[in-house]
């Protein structure tokens, strides 16, 4: 990572989902699928999607934050996903799909707090947004065959039936910022 770049850590369902629809946008160097918030070091897949290491799927992106700001980020994550039903993501359950922002300094923290807090007085969803807030521990990466999946296997009937609706979600709701 370059003095330039920051790093953000979002869960929020099936990690291909978000790492493909962030991917999307200008400013995004790199999106990294993997595992935050358990207790098992090093964990696999098979592992996290037994839902017993605790961990979520998540994806660290790198970005550049003089062409997208974190905001823009929790924007476009908290609107291609569903941030009010617990260890939920369309056909994926379990705690291992929660909605969790990891943050990586204290202005993550009180910037994903406010953005939060915000879309609630806003009643931007019918219920509670349950969306974890925690700090970033450790990030696991996912294996290799996890990286880029949507681009890999776009036409996978869960890719088409799953990731690219959030990916086309961005690229029309989001256009402007879109590579």
């Amino acid at each position: 990572m370059t003095d330039d770049h920051e790093r953000a850590t979002l869960a929020g369902g099936c990690f291909w989902c978000i790492e493909a629809a962030l991917e999307e946008l200008d400013g995004v160097h790199e999106a990294t699928s993997g595992y935050c918030g358990g207790h098992v070091e090093d964990p696999t897949y098979r592992q996290v999607c037994s839902g017993s290491t605790g961990h979520a799927e998540a994806v660290q992106v790198t970005y550049d934050p003089d062409i997208v700001a974190y905001e823009d980020l929790l924007e476009v994550f908290f609107s291609i996903h569903t941030p009010t039903t617990k260890d939920r993501e369309g056909p994926d359950v379990g705690s291992q799909y929660r909605s969790a922002v990891y943050y990586h300094d204290e202005a993550q923290r009180e910037t994903v707090e406010a953005f939060v807090d915000e879309l609630e007085r806003e009643g931007v969803y019918d219920d509670p947004i349950v969306t974890e807030v925690e700090p970033l521990e450790t990030f696991y990466e996912a294996e290799a065959k996890h990286q880029n999946y949507f681009e890999k296997h776009p036409n996978k009937p869960y890719c088409a039936a799953n990731v690219r609706p959030k990916v086309e979600k961005v690229r029309e709701q989001f256009a402007t910022r879109a590579n």
